[in-house]
């Protein structure tokens, strides 16, 4: 008879976490609808007098293109919020697979592209346009190589591809709160740093959260990521009572 004795023993697969169990859940989901009811609305009008962001002159392309990236955004914002969920994603795998299709192919992807005709014909200057373009740019990309690995069964760089975009989709609603303090500090700098230009300084702002925004919440990603790895746990406490010698010895 062959001894078992020292075989590895393979862990057996935790049950998903009840959603309580995952504070930011909640706060994550609030924070996009708080976001969405106050960013979609005006544009549901189809009015161009009611956009947040003025057509450029002469273009008559660009308000019913915003329109349309707004509301692919929208989807792709809410979508998103249950591909990340864990306890939505081991429960409802079906559920999971549509609502990722959903998140894909009528909401970022469609989002991305129009985010590229939107940020090149921006009023905002140079710099808005510029962060513009490479935030459509990466979320394209990296939800395209999010997609490849999921057809490849590569489940685990799958979500981590995914999680990065996710984070892409929401960096325009934390660019939004980074504008609020960027405002409050550089409207007294008006008449020294701006030469009085009250525009330039807006301009500004916005381009501080339109590139803080994005960097910021991939660098939280990808550390939480790091955290999450099997090689990045803290290894098993020893059990009670072992001297410390014995284990010294077995090194």
């Amino acid at each position: 008879m062959t001894s078992t004795t020292n075989a590895p023993r393979t862990a057996p697969p935790r049950p998903p976490q009840a959603w309580w169990r995952r504070p930011w859940i909640a706060p994550l989901m609030l924070v996009a609808a708080a976001f969405l009811a106050f960013s979609v609305p005006p544009y549901l009008t189809f009015d161009p007098d009611n956009s947040r962001l003025p057509s450029p002159p002469g273009n008559d392309l660009y308000y019913p293109l915003l329109v349309a990236h707004v509301l692919f955004g929208t989807v792709a914002m809410t979508t998103a919020c249950f591909q990340i969920w864990p306890a939505f994603r081991a429960r409802h795998r079906r559920g999971h697979r549509i609502t990722g299709r959903i998140y894909v192919y009528a909401g970022a992807l469609p989002a991305g592209l129009l985010g590229l005709y939107i940020g090149w014909h921006t009023s905002a200057g140079p710099s808005v346009r510029v962060a513009n373009l490479v935030g459509s740019a990466l979320w394209l990309i990296i939800t395209i190589v999010g997609l490849r690995m999921v057809r490849q069964r590569r489940y685990d760089e799958h979500r981590r591809w995914m999680s990065r975009s996710f984070a892409l989709a929401m960096s325009i609603a934390l660019s939004r709160v980074i504008n609020i303090p960027a405002m409050i500090v550089l409207t007294p700098q008006v008449d020294s740093a701006f030469g009085g230009n009250e525009e330039l300084m807006k301009n500004t702002a916005t381009s501080i959260g339109v590139w803080l925004s994005p960097l910021l919440l991939l660098l939280l990603t990808d550390w939480l990521l790091e955290r999450r790895k099997p090689g990045a746990r803290r290894p098993a406490a020893a059990p009670r009572g072992m001297d410390t010698s014995v284990r010294a010895g077995n090194r």
